[in-house]
């Protein structure tokens, strides 16, 4: 979305309460909009003439899209799409129209504003380690913050705690639009954060945490190896259980081991079922962190990498995918002016998958946080060297296939969710302004508490 069409100064409010502007009108505007309803039945749409960005078979210059029951029900060449009688016809000559948008790591339903303690739920700074912990618990599905990033055509996301824990809890993926919070939550426990860098180090004067990179490590192992010792516990116990039902063993039946949380919430990662998202910046870090996690046979998605240009080989001989954010870094002393902005053209050179995150940034001074800005992460990276088709690919199949979606979204492609959105220009442009946006085939308002003060205090 263009700059002048959501944006609301992070000190709009205390300005308009300094020119006199009653508190009460600007608690009427600051309410969410209201939820649309995903359960009931979506029309039959057909959005016509439009330039639609398939991801997945090219660009159609005069397209036609059909959506029905929440699907994609047709996609072509306009001359070969048959449009259903009584179909909704949205006339989309002149516009550009590609699958929503998916942001893999916001704060999204955790802080509404940075500035404010009370209206964040980010992580629990008690422990170091905490993989019982599920955001599933903590996610708000009113926040103002979501309708702000969801008129920019991002329909989908990642949700993790922030990263001041080693293991501060389950991640989960949304859709951007429901009636509550059960409708929008579309997988609980979807991957495990795992961070690996200064930010955990814990330099209090208790030291009850570790405070070098040498303790995070030597924690990190002693946990994932009480968790092996943990699941051979419960074989063993299982192993014993069978005997005794077949009469095998005539004792009493075995006592099952005492349950474990912390070590239960492992399990799947170390049998390899879901991915750990190892957040690490420095290439050192990332070095240690990949030991670790192959030692214990992790499956993974690294997240950052901010800085490691020096072993980029080593990143790609690593065959993970790799989420590229926050684009909008410093470089080190010792890089480039350019490097970071580089960064996912070196790591798509070398053949590694990428995908971008808005790296759960809030915008401190008002709802709404930077992961409006996520398609400008992906033309940041085309100017850098990214090609366009994969920066695209980036924001919407790439993510998809990382998180175990791309059966349903990321692309035009028939039967697929009809997440679709509709702009007047390239979706990576700043001055691109998103028209439409449908969530399940069903058109979603184009409002947000911004635009709300905005129309009202533009007269």
């Amino acid at each position: 979305m263009a700059f002048h069409d959501n944006f609301v100064p992070g000190y709009f409010g205390a300005k308009l309460a300094g020119m006199g502007i009653a508190f009460s009108a600007l608690v009427a505007f600051g309410q969410a909009v209201a939820p649309t309803d995903l359960g009931t039945p979506a029309p039959i749409v057909a959005i016509t003439g439009g330039k639609l960005l398939t991801i997945s078979h090219g660009v159609i210059e005069n397209g036609t899209v059909v959506l029905s029951g929440g699907k994609i029900a047709a996609v072509g060449a306009a001359s070969t799409v048959s449009i259903p009688s009584g179909a909704q016809i949205v006339d989309a000559k002149g516009m550009t129209v590609y699958p929503g948008l998916i942001d893999s790591e916001t704060n999204l339903g955790l802080s509404e504003i940075e500035a404010d303690e009370a209206s964040n739920d980010l992580v629990e700074t008690s422990e170091e380690i905490f993989p019982n912990m599920h955001v599933s618990d903590a996610f708000h599905a009113e926040t103002e913050r979501i309708p702000v990033d969801r008129i920019n055509g991002i329909t989908n996301a990642i949700v993790a705690p922030a990263s001041d824990d080693t293991l501060p809890g389950q991640d989960i993926f949304i859709q951007l639009a429901g009636r509550d919070r059960d409708q929008m939550i579309l997988a609980k426990d979807v991957a495990l954060a795992m961070n690996f860098s200064g930010e955990q180090r814990r330099r209090g004067k208790d030291r009850k945490f570790p405070s070098t990179r040498m303790g995070l490590a030597t924690q990190l192992r002693q946990t994932f190896i009480d968790a092996q010792a943990y699941a051979a516990s419960k074989s063993e116990y299982q192993a014993k259980l069978e005997k005794w039902q077949k009469g095998e063993k005539k004792d009493y039946a075995p006592t099952p081991p005492k349950m474990d949380l912390k070590s239960e919430a492992l399990l799947p990662y170390l049998r390899g079922e879901r991915p750990v998202v190892l957040g690490a910046y420095e290439s050192y870090e990332i070095e240690v962190a990949m030991q670790i996690a192959q030692e214990f046979h992790l499956k993974v998605v690294l997240n950052h990498v901010t800085h490691g240009q020096e072993i980029l080989d080593k990143i790609a001989a690593y065959k993970v995918p790799v989420i590229v954010g926050p684009i909008y870094d410093f470089p080190s002393a010792n890089e480039r002016y350019d490097s970071v902005y580089t960064l996912p053209a070196e790591l798509y050179k070398r053949g590694v998958k990428i995908a971008f995150s808005s790296a759960g940034s809030a915008n401190s001074g008002s709802p709404g946080g930077f992961e409006r800005n996520l398609p400008y992460a992906a033309g940041y990276a085309v100017a850098y060297g990214l090609p366009y088709d994969e920066a695209l690919k980036a924001i919407t199949l790439n993510p998809a296939e990382i998180w175990g979606v791309a059966d349903k979204l990321g692309s035009l492609d028939v039967g697929k969710t009809a997440n679709i959105v509709i702009a007047n220009g390239d979706p990576l442009d700043v001055r691109t302004d998103v028209k439409q946006i449908y969530i399940e085939g069903h058109a979603i308002p184009m409002q947000s508490r911004q635009t709300k003060l905005r129309d009202e205090y533009s007269k």
